[in-house]
């Protein structure tokens, strides 16, 4: 019995952790690409758009493919062997990371270029008559009234990353305590017949679900009443 909540948690505590760490990472590198998308003029943006976003349509199997080989010894191994004695990212924590970062960006820069495309001009404008630098604006007025975009693309990165399952395969494989998330747990408890467990986690993943769909409803009602 003891093994088997084992079995159980060590998933969940993983992929918390994966999802917690990407959620961050992706906050922090997606906020200025989202701010630069929204107020660029450069012809070529929308290409870096599209490119943000080609996760949405690409199998996860074909990204994961890419990212292996990326990820491998003859790609970002031949930088971290040198330095970190790391001869391959691929089927390590660090791995999955990245992957999920690549995987879940367009859920994270999406929202929030849409809410700092919503807000206008007008806003940091008058920043600007007030004599507010660009960086002082940008926290002081951009940001909060982005705020319903930032809460939208953290959750739905956060969630998104909790559910992925083709990419964190390809890259993470199957090792227990270290790249066996939620997803790849539950189609291992159901390769290996253990329906109980399968249940217990997929009912969990099912219910997570419907608290994250509810929350970006709840979220947009909150933002047009407050836009109204």
């Amino acid at each position: 019995m003891e093994t088997q909540l084992g079995d159980m948690w060590s998933p969940i505590r993983l992929t918390l952790e994966l999802a917690g760490l990407t959620t961050v990472l992706l906050m922090l590198l997606g906020t200025p690409l989202a701010w630069w998308l929204a107020r660029s003029q450069a012809w070529w943006k929308e290409g870096v758009a599209t490119l943000v976003a080609m996760p949405l349509v690409l199998p996860p199997t074909v990204l994961g493919f890419y990212l292996l080989i990326a990820l491998g010894p003859s790609g970002a191994g031949a930088v971290t062997e040198p330095l970190f004695g790391l001869r391959t990212l691929a089927f390590t924590f660090e791995g999955l990371v990245i992957g999920s970062v690549f995987y879940s960006m367009p859920f994270v820069v999406q929202p929030i270029r849409n809410a700092f495309e919503a807000m206008g001009e007008r806003p940091m404008e008058v920043a600007a008559t007030l004599r507010a630098s660009p960086l002082k604006a940008f926290w002081s007025v951009a940001v909060p009234l982005a705020r319903p975009g930032f809460l939208t693309g953290a959750v739905l990165g956060f969630a998104h990353t909790v559910g992925e399952f083709g990419v964190v395969l390809m890259i993470g494989g199957n090792i227990p305590r270290e790249t066996k998330v939620l997803s790849v747990a539950v189609y291992d408890f159901v390769e290996t017949a253990q329906w109980r467990e399968a249940h217990i986690l997929a009912g969990g993943m099912v219910v997570f679900a419907f608290c994250v769909i509810l929350s970006m409803t709840l979220i947009q009602k909150h933002a047009a009443k407050a836009g109204a």
